[in-house]
Protein backbone atom coordinates (compact mmCIF):
# COMPACT_ATOMS: atom_id res chain seq x y z
CA UNK A 1 0.00 0.00 0.00
CA UNK A 2 1.41 3.17 -0.95
CA UNK A 3 2.14 6.34 0.82
CA UNK A 4 0.18 9.45 0.00
CA UNK A 5 2.24 12.45 0.76
CA UNK A 6 0.65 15.58 1.06
CA UNK A 7 1.95 19.32 -0.92
CA UNK A 8 4.99 20.74 0.73
CA UNK A 9 2.87 24.26 1.65
CA UNK A 10 5.26 26.98 2.46
CA UNK A 11 4.24 30.96 3.36
CA UNK A 12 5.69 34.37 3.41
CA UNK A 13 4.66 36.82 5.98
CA UNK A 14 4.05 40.48 4.42
CA UNK A 15 2.79 43.95 5.75
CA UNK A 16 1.27 46.82 3.86
CA UNK A 17 -1.04 49.90 4.92
CA UNK A 18 -4.38 48.85 5.42
CA UNK A 19 -5.95 50.42 2.73
CA UNK A 20 -4.16 48.31 0.21
CA UNK A 21 -4.88 45.17 1.59
CA UNK A 22 -8.25 44.44 -0.05
CA UNK A 23 -6.89 45.06 -3.46
CA UNK A 24 -3.81 43.04 -2.99
CA UNK A 25 -5.84 40.64 -1.74
CA UNK A 26 -8.10 40.44 -5.01
CA UNK A 27 -5.18 40.07 -6.77
CA UNK A 28 -3.17 37.82 -5.73
CA UNK A 29 -5.69 35.19 -5.01
CA UNK A 30 -7.11 36.07 -8.63
CA UNK A 31 -3.77 34.03 -9.40
CA UNK A 32 -5.10 30.65 -11.07
CA UNK A 33 -4.48 28.84 -7.51
CA UNK A 34 -1.51 30.39 -7.04
CA UNK A 35 -1.91 32.02 -3.42
CA UNK A 36 -4.07 32.53 -0.83
CA UNK A 37 -3.84 35.32 1.48
CA UNK A 38 -4.62 35.25 4.71
CA UNK A 39 -4.10 38.12 7.82
CA UNK A 40 -1.62 36.73 10.52
CA UNK A 41 -2.19 40.28 13.22
CA UNK A 42 -4.68 42.65 11.64
CA UNK A 43 -3.43 45.04 14.29
CA UNK A 44 -0.02 45.43 12.74
CA UNK A 45 -1.30 44.58 8.97
CA UNK A 46 0.43 41.30 8.69
CA UNK A 47 -0.72 38.84 6.25
CA UNK A 48 0.58 35.94 5.43
CA UNK A 49 0.56 34.29 2.13
CA UNK A 50 0.54 30.40 1.75
CA UNK A 51 1.68 28.63 -1.75
CA UNK A 52 3.14 25.37 -2.41
CA UNK A 53 6.69 25.24 -1.97
CA UNK A 54 7.02 23.95 -5.87
CA UNK A 55 5.59 27.28 -6.61
CA UNK A 56 8.09 29.58 -4.55
CA UNK A 57 9.91 30.95 -7.68
CA UNK A 58 6.26 32.56 -9.07
CA UNK A 59 5.39 33.71 -5.81
CA UNK A 60 8.75 35.61 -6.09
CA UNK A 61 8.00 36.88 -9.09
CA UNK A 62 4.40 37.73 -8.58
CA UNK A 63 5.33 39.53 -5.49
CA UNK A 64 8.71 41.30 -7.20
CA UNK A 65 5.71 42.65 -9.91
CA UNK A 66 3.57 43.51 -7.15
CA UNK A 67 5.88 45.82 -5.01
CA UNK A 68 5.89 48.38 -7.87
CA UNK A 69 1.67 49.13 -7.43
CA UNK A 70 1.86 48.10 -3.57
CA UNK A 71 3.76 49.07 -0.09
CA UNK A 72 5.12 45.43 0.55
CA UNK A 73 7.21 44.90 3.69
CA UNK A 74 8.70 41.20 3.92
CA UNK A 75 8.90 40.55 8.05
CA UNK A 76 11.02 37.55 8.80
Amino acid sequence: MSERRQPAIDSMLIAMPPEQIVLFKSIVESYDNLATLRTEDPVKHHLRIYFSADSRDEVEAMMTSLAQQFAIERIG
